[in-house]
């Protein structure tokens, strides 16, 4: 599925192709919530990295955060330098990834028949839950891939 998301003061554009487009992993973890969560979370597409295109490069900037030890991830958090919206993730170990966050995307998502809660254990307690009855909530990471949950849904583009 062809995928065009924006910044909110559209100095940035893009564009990539997504085998994997619903909007199902919910992440909790303090990183992601602190630099894109709106509600205490945020969720990740996964995209084909080779597809990506971006108009405005000139204004997307970079954050990677440090863990526990102090060690830098190598994960990139690519964000409109303009405005602060958070675009899209990637990470040199998976160099064939890119993991747009969902609230940048303009085109209309396909709704997941359930949604994976993940890294549970950081949700603030403010954040209410929104479990839905085949939600599957996981304290840290699940086992399960963006791409297995959706080929064990068997959920195409």
């Amino acid at each position: 599925m062809l995928l065009k998301g924006s910044c909110h003061c559209q100095a940035v554009t893009f564009r990539l192709e997504s085998p994997h487009p619903y909007p199902f992993n919910v992440c909790y973890c303090g990183i992601c919530r602190k630099t894109a969560g709106a509600g205490g979370f945020v969720i990740n597409l996964g995209g084909d990295h080779e597809t990506l295109e971006v108009e405005g490069k000139d204004h997307v900037r970079v954050y990677r955060a440090r863990g526990e030890d102090g060690d830098l991830s190598p994960l990139e958090r690519h964000f409109c330098g303009e405005c602060g919206t958070m675009l899209w993730a990637w990470d040199p170990r998976w160099p064939e990834l890119v993991h747009p966050f969902a609230s940048a995307i303009d085109t209309d998502l396909p709704v997941p028949p359930e949604r994976t809660h993940l890294m549970h254990d950081y949700k603030p307690r403010w954040v209410a839950d929104a479990v839905g009855p085949d939600d599957k909530i996981f304290g840290e990471y699940p086992d399960e891939s963006i791409a297995g949950w959706h080929e064990r849904l068997k959920l195409e583009r």
